[in-house]
């Protein structure tokens, strides 16, 4: 038995920013292949046509869509859409989210919240739009995802993004309490420094001039494991969190980072 055969899961930053395992594109794929009917979203459509192309390759059933997780009508309409065409909501991800460098002082304040809009307040909206289908349903697994950034000091200051991804993980143990009644579990995945493709695409440019070699090497002497993880191992944290695996877990997070935030340097 797949481990979420008939389930219908949303999975939102379902696209990637180059070819390989981004954290999205790695969910749905899996999911996929543990029986999941998966909804993948993105503001980036064209960000999608490999995730397709994988899902297509595997026999997946999907859905792929566009949505903006800022926005309040837009995750309106396409949970709407999800309902009318699925009737249910079983299994939501949400993985949207990106780091912009900054200290509290050199910081904008435009972007501050704009980085707490990307990385925070699309998770509360996309809870807002879900919960009520999950309470209805008696049932529902919500996995979010933050990052160690929001747990510890990971090499660069990211004071929004830091400040943002910490609350996920409160947002994740307060909602899991609030809607435990109902047979409703939420939890966090925190993926530590992954290889995923926006090292090359924009991380490379902001932290090492645009040296990719130098970089994969300053985040992999952070992490104890003698290799760096990838948008695959974010997704197999996930895929337990969602299953029936985890029916008595909520509330809390599962760390995926080789090790890094045991560290004491």
């Amino acid at each position: 038995m797949r481990r979420l055969e008939g389930k219908v899961a949303i999975i939102t930053g379902a696209g990637c920013v180059a070819p390989g395992w981004g954290n999205g594109r790695a969910a749905a794929v899996l999911f996929a292949k543990e029986g999941a009917t998966v909804v993948g979203t993105d503001i980036n459509t064209d960000a999608m046509e490999e995730t397709a192309r994988m899902l297509r390759d595997i026999g997946g059933a999907f859905h792929l869509t566009h949505c903006d997780v800022t926005d309040s009508s837009s995750i309106a309409g396409m949970v709407e859409d999800v309902m009318s065409r699925y009737g249910r909501v079983d299994v939501l991800v949400n993985n949207v989210g990106g780091s912009a460098k900054g200290g509290a002082v050199e910081m904008s304040e435009e972007l501050w919240l704009k980085q707490l809009n990307y990385n925070l307040t699309s998770v509360f909206l996309m809870c807002k739009h879900v919960l009520p289908i999950m309470k209805a349903q008696e049932s529902g697994s919500i996995v979010n995802t933050a990052s160690t950034s929001g747990i510890r000091w990971t090499g660069a200051a990211q004071v929004a993004y830091a400040a943002a991804k910490a609350g996920v993980i409160q947002l994740s143990r307060v909602t899991a309490v609030e809607y435990a009644p109902f047979n409703v579990r939420v939890n966090t995945v925190v993926p530590g420094q992954m290889h995923t493709p926006m090292v090359e695409a924009r991380l490379a440019t902001q932290r090492a001039g645009g040296d990719v070699s130098a970089l994969l090497a300053q985040r992999q002497s952070r992490i104890p494991l003698p290799f760096m993880g990838d948008g695959r191992d974010t997704a197999n944290a996930a895929l337990f969190l969602a299953s029936d695996d985890a029916r008595f877990v909520t509330g809390t997070e599962l760390v995926v980072d080789g090790g890094m935030s045991a560290r004491c340097d």
